[in-house]
């Protein structure tokens, strides 16, 4: 069985996730997106509410589950058995730096390899860390989010 982690903080969730994950669905048997917890890290909304918007999100798709982990990804991949990481990319720095962590991601998670997707056009300029400061703003993220989300 072919499984995958999309790992994030999904804080919020985006278009560009969901299309990610879209694009993913035929390659793999099961999708685990899973929510990296940071204790260090200050987040925007709760883990609770990122994993029942996850689910809503992805509610009927019965290849995608949501979970949650704290520590390293590749540790968190051996343990639930996932041989594939899904990953997206924006644009060259996002490439730079995600190439790094895949090699070292092979090395610690056991062969764990990486897939790339590149974002699609209208989602390359979209990130958590954009729509939390139009957020934090008072702006309206609606054109940034999917429509099942309402914040």
């Amino acid at each position: 069985m072919k499984i995958a982690v999309f790992p994030g903080s999904f804080d919020p969730i985006t278009k560009g996730h969901k299309d990610i994950v879209t694009r993913a669905l035929p390659l793999f048997d099961k999708i685990i997106i899973a929510i990296g917890v940071n204790n260090q890290k200050q987040y925007l909304y709760t883990l609770d509410q990122r994993v029942q918007w996850l689910k809503k999100v992805f509610e009927g798709e019965e290849k995608v589950t949501v979970d949650h982990f704290e520590g390293l990804t590749a540790h968190y991949c051996n343990r639930i058995n996932a041989g594939y990481l899904i990953r997206g990319l924006r644009n060259a720095a996002d490439f730079d730096y995600e190439k790094t962590i895949s090699q070292l991601n092979n090395i610690v998670g056991h062969d764990l390899e990486t897939v790339f997707f590149i974002s699609r056009p209208q989602y390359s300029h979209i990130s958590s860390t954009i729509v939390r400061e139009i957020i934090k703003g008072e702006g309206d993220a609606s054109p940034f989010i999917p429509q099942e989300i309402t914040l």
